[in-house]
């Protein structure tokens, strides 16, 4: 690997702990505003909700110019978003900015690794982004943890400094903003540095009707594609059990486990430990040409999933996430690498991972919905349980929430599992094009 490639991880790693911390800091400025609880996860789907509508014009954007400078032009749109939530914005509206600039800038990232590297190095690089992107998501819980504490030196010395220049003062969420704005200011500075590429498959018309039209069409054809199906399938349902995966590890935690809510919290970011090494295994062990072998490892990570009901020791349950996140590293990186590849081959490496980004977040959404139709139908199942004969496992009466925890673990194991044997059994035979 090259200086050019070092200079796009480190932009990446720069922008995904910014957006990490800012998600904090946001939710800190709800609860000062005594916003209702609601608005914190109403937060989240503002953010994710940009990618779905904007996927057929971000893939166009990205493809239209070079890489780095869409990156660079996403980073501003990310920190335009930060200034408005520090002059008194509507955090929900100011993060909705901000998931614009997300959703502009995951195009570009990705499909610059195609444009800039040869296919053999695409795993490698892919394990690099997403390793380095798990340790933004960490290093952004324990930063915005860090920063938005009032006892914090910087912080401190920040409002001294305020009042020597008899200027007013600011709160904890607004100092947190501002690190952020820092950070999005670095990244963009590094974004500058990126290597120009070639243009790839740079639209003939700019029309927004064409433009949906040409994604429909991108659409179409990588779900037809043998290869790009089968990548696509399973980086959809990667995400898409990943965060609903997150939430029912919270329940885990505190039924079985008997953690804090702060604990709990914790103990998510363990299986983001455990993608990075299954991350950094497939970089070593697989190369594009054999990414479809990795397809057991997903059904044998439903099998950890479904784990979880049997776990009530925290040693074993941290073990257990490790591996879980792990067996899912390991598989989801080499199919990010071969969709980027097919994709590049057949639209566009920009179009491609926006139809990408579109199916995830259509993913997330709905395993949110079910997850959370589970949840309100925890009464009718408790009473469904008792009626097969179906008693808790250390022959105790279940309590409130355990039915739609256990249902939601069964189901998405089973579903996990289920997925990736038929994906398995249909596609292990499809040829590799390079």
């Amino acid at each position: 690997m090259n200086r050019g490639f070092y200079i796009i991880l480190s932009a990446q790693f720069l922008s995904a702990l910014a957006d990490n911390t800012l998600l904090f800091a946001a939710i800190a400025l709800l609860k000062m505003l005594s916003a209702p609880p609601e608005y914190v996860p109403i937060l989240q789907q503002f953010f994710v909700v940009s990618y779905i509508l904007l996927a057929p014009f971000v893939g166009a954007f990205s493809d239209a110019l070079p890489k780095g400078q869409v990156m660079f032009i996403s980073n501003l749109v990310k920190l335009l978003g930060c200034v408005a939530m520090l002059f008194g914005v509507n955090p929900l509206y100011s993060y909705a900015l901000v998931g614009l600039g997300a959703a502009a800038y995951s195009p570009a990232k990705y499909g610059i690794l195609t444009e800039y590297l040869p296919s053999s190095l695409l795993v490698v690089a892919n394990s690099w982004m997403e390793g380095l992107t798990v340790l933004a998501i960490i290093m952004g819980a324990v930063l915005g943890g860090l920063i938005l504490n009032e006892h914090f030196w910087a912080y401190g010395s920040f409002n001294h400094l305020l009042e020597s220049l008899m200027l007013p003062t600011i709160n904890s969420p607004q100092f947190s903003i501002l690190i952020v704005l820092v950070l999005y200011i670095l990244a963009a500075l590094f974004n500058l540095k990126i290597p120009q590429v070639k243009l790839d498959h740079k639209l003939k018309n700019n029309h927004p009707f064409y433009i949906i039209l040409d994604f429909a069409r991108s659409f179409k054809m990588l779900w037809q594609d043998p290869l790009g199906k089968v990548s696509l399938a399973v980086t959809t349902l990667f995400w898409g059990v990943g965060s609903t995966l997150r939430l029912i590890v919270l329940v885990w935690a505190g039924l079985q486990l008997h953690f804090s809510l702060e604990q709990a919290t914790q103990i998510t970011a363990v299986s983001a430990i455990g993608i990075a090494i299954g991350a950094i295994a497939a970089a070593k062990l697989v190369t594009l040409e054999n990414s479809l072998k990795v397809l057991p490892v997903g059904i044998a990570m439903g099998f950890a999933i479904f784990g979880m009901l049997f776990i009530h020791d925290w040693h074993k349950a941290i073990a257990l996430l490790i591996l879980a996140g792990a067996m899912g590293g390991f598989f989801v990186v080499p199919m990010n690498a071969l969709l980027q590849h097919r994709g590049h081959q057949l639209m566009g490496a920009g179009h491609s991972i926006a139809v990408q980004n579109f199916n995830e977040n259509i993913s997330i959404l709905l395993m949110m919905g079910v997850y959370a139709l589970v949840i309100r139908a925890d009464q009718p199942l408790n009473r469904l349980y008792h009626f097969l004969g179906i008693r808790h496992f250390k022959e105790a009466i279940l309590l409130p929430s355990e039915a739609a925890f256990y249902t939601s673990v069964i189901l998405l194991a089973g579903f996990i599992s289920g997925v990736m044997y038929w994906l398995y059994r249909r596609y292990r035979h499809v040829n590799y094009i390079d």
